[in-house]
């Protein structure tokens, strides 16, 4: 089974992700995964980070000229501000930010300093996911399937959304917003709803609420199909499969049904905010207002190539455990023998193409 793991710190020397599990022959480049990096870096609303890091990624396991071998994958990414910390006397932070994991961390881990957990809490973790993703949209590419991800609104507001970040960063606050996400190209058949961790809906839930901040997802239309009848929400069944609508979102039983993916992502403001918050300080037990770090003003568009990767990660596994096989070559042959959409013809009739 495809699957990954990341490691590093903040503030450490580099983050590295390993992605277990790639068939060989997946044509695969450094400068593939730096692109998706470097989006990960833009955006209005980033924070000061963004001036001193140049993310680039360093293949060091796993691809032998230009093309994946069959063993894990790992990739490192170096944290260019490491040098500003590494050996100096960093002071213990001692008021936890209320809607971080600062708190949570010391009352489990028992920390009397929470940096051990900030740094690892830290949404820096995600440029590690965003290389492993940048594998799995090129897996999927090679069959025709691809991910893309939008913002929808930023503080409730649809465009303009410079503007509105604008105005939070003067008044010291943070933002959150939405993103949508779609898959197209996908072949019915991925997930299954015989056991409960193995349904694609819940899968994708699962990796998609992991990243830092987001709070709330919905498939298709589903918190304003829950206002509905039932039979103004379903997609009606023409002869051969063909659907009228997508309501559902391409997804019906924990199966994909060959319709467009469609996810939408609820992410909330980030903590740590210049305007402070109320808190108090482990080390005096004595109420006190948060003290500010530096961070963004807004991350929802930087976490848009995240989003992509953690859905990306979803697909590619699932299309792995559909098709088999040990390589590209292999894995080509199975992908072309699965159904495909139905679709109206010229005549009106229903076919799998």
């Amino acid at each position: 089974m495809l699957n990954f793991i990341t490691a590093g710190e903040s503030h450490g020397p580099e983050l590295t992700v390993i992605l277990d599990g790639l068939p060989a022959g997946l044509p695969l480049t450094e400068e593939m995964i730096t692109a998706d990096l470097a989006r990960r870096q833009e955006g209005p609303g980033s924070g000061g980070r963004m001036l001193i890091e140049t993310d680039t990624a360093i293949i060091t396991a796993g691809v032998m000229e230009g093309r994946t071998t069959g063993a894990p994958v790992a990739i490192k990414i170096v944290n260019k501000d490491h040098a500003n910390w590494k050996g100096k006397a960093v002071r213990a932070y001692t008021i936890p930010r209320p809607g971080h994991a600062d708190l949570s961390a010391v009352i489990k881990y028992g920390f009397d300093d929470i940096r051990p957990a900030l740094e690892r809490a830290s949404a820096r973790e995600t440029a590690a996911r965003t290389a492993m993703g940048a594998v799995c949209r090129a897996f999927l590419k090679q069959f025709g399937i691809t991910v893309s991800a939008r913002i929808k609104s930023i503080a409730g507001r649809i465009g303009d959304f410079e503007t509105v970040i604008h105005s939070a960063t003067k008044n010291g606050e943070t933002l959150g917003g939405v993103i949508e996400i779609t898959a197209e190209g996908l072949p019915p058949g991925l997930g299954t709803y015989a056991q409960w961790n193995r349904r694609l809906d819940g899968r994708l839930a699962a990796a998609l609420l992991s990243i830092p901040a987001m709070k709330g997802m919905e498939i298709g239309d589903a918190f304003q199909n829950a206002a509905l009848p039932g039979t103004r929400v379903h997609d009606a069944i023409l002869p051969g499969g063909a659907r009228e609508t997508n309501n559902c979102g391409g997804l019906e039983g924990g199966i994909t049904n060959g319709q467009p993916l469609l996810i939408r992502l609820a992410m909330k403001p980030i903590p740590t905010t210049i305007k402070p918050q109320k808190s108090y300080d482990l080390s005096t037990g004595k109420a006190c207002e948060t003290k500010y770090e530096r961070s963004d003003v807004c991350p929802v568009p930087r976490a848009v190539v995240v989003t992509e990767a953690m859905t990306a990660f979803v697909l590619a596994q699932a299309l792995l455990e559909k098709l088999g096989g040990d390589s590209i070559g292999e894995m080509k042959p199975r992908f072309n023998a699965l159904p495909r959409n139905a679709r109206v013809a010229a005549d009106d009739r229903i076919f799998w193409p």
